[in-house]
């Protein structure tokens, strides 16, 4: 089999690339250029709000020279968790983009689009057939939870995209997706080996935060052989090694041999890594489990409250000393003056120099910084709510008389004026779940459109 060649501009879409680095990847002539472009990482919000995690800027940008060389050059283009989370709003705001470089550039071409939503109905006649399965012991949702969530998606395999690329669409543009799949879906198609071209696509999803020295704003080129795959840099300040290929491959894993997926859980047992004199890494040994039932993943965020936040600083070692103690006393205070004003909320201090980043999850003795950074927190129903009781918390951890204060005024720097800031609503995962889906496609809708013209 002829080598099979995959351009990776970015680790996701908007994060951007270097002009030079794309570019000597289509000197190589690629097969296919594929995108991750979402993930759950950070956090439930964007996808409850159907808003993207990446600029729209950025976004635009990276996909003007993906669409604009891939359809030039008659080379496919793959996209998959499109805006971020993957939902419809997302799938439709990066149609938008596309539509608009299409104008701008005078192109033509047709266009495959797979959503990944899947009705609430679906999910909770599926609960309640035992075809969902909890991740990591988390409770199963009812009925009132599902709904109240406002999307609800899937990560989609190889399959949906493929049925696509079978209508022979110049773009795929897919929802929530599994990360490697925008990049193995083409190959495997072609009768590539399926655990090669997923592991290899796991590695370059993240495109040159694989390589060394890292980076997730960079290009590299995946190269699939019959029985192993190789990794090239495309920058010439990096290159790939046995330790960042191997490191990469434990990337967002619990298991360091194991990584399940839609259709089946790759084992890295045998997995040998070998470094080229060319600065590239060859992977020999993957190989993959097919699962019975085919799962897919659900995701769902559901809202549960309003945020408000404050940010300050202090430089009193007196007060960093019994920082604990005040503010319990403080929070015990706040909760005093509110008793009677039927105001609902939760507050939280993450003290930054002091536990701020691990919490409760890092144990052990640590001397007490010479500063603290103390974030204050506030959830309540509403925004109103947040507000005042971030307010009441704020100034009265600003004033409050700690044992051994010396100053008269007030304990905390604030970096911002105002100091207190909206973050809106919040919401939680309700649905990190994996649902049965005897036909990988079905639960995943389908269309082709043209796009084109010109201004």
């Amino acid at each position: 089999m002829k080598p099979f060649k995959v351009l990776s501009p970015t680790a996701i879409l908007g994060y951007g690339f270097p002009e030079a680095s794309f570019l000597k990847g289509m000197e190589e002539k690629p097969d296919l250029i594929a995108v991750d472009a979402g993930s759950t990482d950070p956090g439930p919000y964007y996808l409850g709000s159907g808003k993207s995690f990446t600029d729209r800027v950025g976004v635009k940008r990276d996909l003007r020279y993906m669409i604009t060389y891939g359809i030039k050059n008659k080379i496919p283009v793959v996209i998959g968790s499109a805006g971020g989370s993957g939902a419809r709003p997302h799938v439709e705001w990066c149609r938008q983009i596309i539509e608009e470089i299409a104008l701008e550039e005078k192109l033509s071409f047709r266009m495959g689009i797979a959503y990944a939503d899947i009705e609430k109905s679906v999910v909770i006649k599926a609960i309640d057939a035992g075809q969902v399965t909890p991740l990591d012991d988390l409770p199963m949702p009812t009925p009132e939870e599902v709904n109240s969530c406002p999307y609800v998606v899937a990560q989609m395999g190889i399959e949906p995209i493929q049925a696509l690329l079978t209508e022979g669409v110049d773009v795929v543009l897919a929802g929530r997706a599994y990360d490697p799949v925008c990049f193995s879906a083409l190959p495997i198609m072609k009768g590539y080996d399926v655990a090669l071209a997923t592991h290899m696509g796991k590695i370059i999803e993240c495109a040159a935060i694989a390589a060394t020295p890292g980076s997730g704003a960079d290009a590299v080129l995946g190269i699939l052989y019959e029985d192993y795959f190789v990794l090239k840099a495309l920058n010439p300040i990096r290159k790939f090694t046995e330790l960042s290929a191997a490191a990469h491959s434990l990337y967002e894993k619990s298991d360091p041999y194991h990584l399940p997926g839609p259709g089946g859980t790759l084992d890295l047992s045998n997995v040998t890594f070998t470094e080229l004199a060319t600065g590239e890494v060859e992977v020999r040994g993957t190989t993959i489990t097919p699962t019975n039932p085919y799962r897919i993943k659900l995701e769902g965020s559901s809202p549960v409250g309003f945020r408000t936040i404050s940010i300050a600083g202090t430089h009193d070692p007196i007060m960093i000393a019994s920082l604990d103690n005040i503010l319990t006393e403080v929070k015990a205070r706040v909760d005093d003056l509110l008793s009677k004003e039927n105001v609902e909320a939760r507050v939280y201090f993450h003290v930054y120099g002091k536990h701020g980043v691990m919490g409760d999850l890092e144990k052990g003795n640590y001397p007490d910084p010479h500063e603290a950074g103390i974030l204050i927190e506030v959830l309540a129903p509403t925004q109103e709510a947040a507000d005042t009781v971030c307010s009441i918390t704020r100034s009265t951890l600003l004033h409050y008389g700690y044992e051994g204060r010396i100053a008269t005024a007030g304990n905390l720097a604030f970096p911002f004026s105002p100091s207190d800031i909206r973050m809106g609503q919040c919401f939680q995962f309700t649905l990190y779940h994996l649902m049965d889906a005897p036909d990988p496609s079905a639960p995943f809708n389908r269309e082709i459109v043209t796009i084109g013209g010109a201004i």
